[in-house]
Formats: C-alpha cells, sequence, structure tokens
C-alpha cells in the first residue's frame, strides 16, 4: 500500500474526516481504548464511516510508524448515497441503468466492471460497506480512470440497496446461470439494476429472490462459468443494444 493511501494516528484521522477527506474505512487496534479512541469513535459514527477492529499485526503490516493503533485507509474518490442518485436520475428525465455488486471482492474484477459501466453509460455502482471491494488506487489503475467517473454508492448491505431500488421503480435483474431465461429477452429499457455476484457464489439467496428476472448467459463450452467482470460487460451490452434500438442516447 503507498503511502498516499493511509493516514495513521488517532488525532490526524479525526483532523482529515473534519476537514472532508474521503475515507473509505477506519481500522482500529482490536483492544484499543482511552478517551481519544472514543473521540475518533464517535466521529467515525457521525459521518457514517466503516470502522474494523483488526489485530495490531495488520496495522504494523501497513506501517512500522506510532499509528496508535489507529489507520485510515483513503478513498481515491467520494462515495455517493443512493436516497441522493435515485431522485437525481429521475429528475433529471433518465431511464436509469445501475450496477449492484453483490459481494465482488477482487479489485482487479471491480476495476474492469467499472471500466465496461463507463462505456456502457451506467448510471451509478452499488456496492455494499463489507465484504466488498472498494474504491482503493488498485480499483482505480484496474478501471483504466473509470471510477473517476462513475458514481459508486456504498450503502449498509446489497439486500437492503435492491428492496429500495425495488421500492422506486427498478427493475431488478439478476445475472444467473439459475435464470430460466436468456439474457436477451429481459427488458433493459425500463429503469433497471442489474445484478452481478460475488467470484465464487454468484448472488447471495436472499438477494436472488428479490430478483424480478433472473437472465441466464449462454455456455457452450466446458467451463462451467464466465469470469464476473466479463459477463458484466454481456449484461450491459446488451442493455446498449438495446436502448440504442429504442433511440436512447448517450448520458
Amino acid at each position: 500500500m503507498e503511502k498516499s493511501d493511509y493516514i495513521f494516528g488517532l488525532r490526524a484521522i479525526m483532523e482529515a474526516i473534519e476537514a472532508g477527506k474521503s475515507i473509505d474505512k477506519v481500522l482500529l487496534r482490536r483492544d484499543l481504548g482511552g478517551d481519544l479512541a472514543k473521540e475518533l469513535l464517535e466521529k467515525v459514527r457521525e459521518y457514517d464511516i466503516v470502522v474494523q477492529r483488526v489485530p495490531a499485526e495488520k496495522l504494523n503490516r501497513i506501517t512500522m510508524k506510532n499509528h496508535q493503533g489507529a489507520i485510515a485507509i483513503l478513498s481515491p474518490v467520494g462515495y455517493h448515497r443512493l436516497d441522493n442518485v435515485i431522485p437525481a436520475l429521475y429528475e433529471e428525465g433518465k431511464t436509469p441503468l445501475l450496477l449492484v455488486l453483490d459481494g465482488i471482492t477482487d479489485a482487479r474484477n471491480f476495476g474492469a466492471i467499472a471500466r465496461s459501466a463507463d462505456c456502457a453509460a451506467v448510471d451509478a455502482i452499488v456496492i455494499p460497506e463489507r465484504g466488498s471491494a472498494s474504491v482503493t488506487s488498485d480499483a482505480v489503475k484496474a478501471s483504466a480512470g473509470a471510477l473517476f467517473y462513475v458514481p459508486v454508492c456504498r450503502e449498509r448491505d446489497t439486500l437492503t440497496a435492491v428492496k429500495k431500488l425495488k421500492e422506486n421503480g427498478y427493475l431488478i435483474v439478476g445475472a444467473s446461470e439459475k435464470g430460466k431465461e436468456s439474457y436477451v429477452e429481459a427488458d433493459f429499457t425500463v429503469p433497471v439494476a442489474i445484478v452481478m455476484g460475488a467470484e465464487d457464489t454468484g448472488i447471495s439467496p436472499e438477494v436472488l429472490r428479490q430478483c424480478d428476472v433472473l437472465a441466464a448467459i449462454p455456455i457452450l463450452g466446458n467451463i462451467g462459468s464466465l469470469n464476473v467482470s466479463v459477463a458484466a460487460g454481456v449484461m450491459l451490452y446488451e442493455a446498449v443494444r438495446q436502448r440504442m434500438a429504442a433511440g436512447f442516447t448517450r448520458r
């Protein structure tokens, strides 16, 4: 990890939060206590920043300097809130196209998906706070800079995000080999959120049950599935094909 990717020290982290720095998460030593640590925790909760309690060894692997049991991992970009993005897209008169990533953990996959998302004029990418790749320098590099352009909404969990989208009129299309219809049969000309599942397990069962459509990509060879970033590209460009045929223009 590059030195520019993190800040260490209790007071330094609080000052960074107050200054409006985009923070991906704060790592706190598991047994850390004291008034200053309590003050930092209150500040982190106030700004809705993810906190992880970790062993001292993890902090020491990032830096051997006097981190005081606290390291903040910086994000190259600021996150958006779905509650703000949903009405803004409708107010702009758009037929939104969103991409929901359910537990994708590899930064390179995340970056590659973001690159395809930008090329396909996706309006926002939704990820959960935990158990997911986030916007790091590695992800930005893998995205060829696309993560500077596509808004990323980080929500408490994928299930809540999907339910919120359904309540606001989105068709939820899950990319799954369990689907009974081909991905080309799904209607991508309405407000739609495409859900892509984790690299190893796919879409989680609770999110799968919320999907209005389960769309399968045909697999004709010997390998049972596509890489998730490739599958996302296939799904997104079917949406592009349908939207261009319907007369949609680029955002």
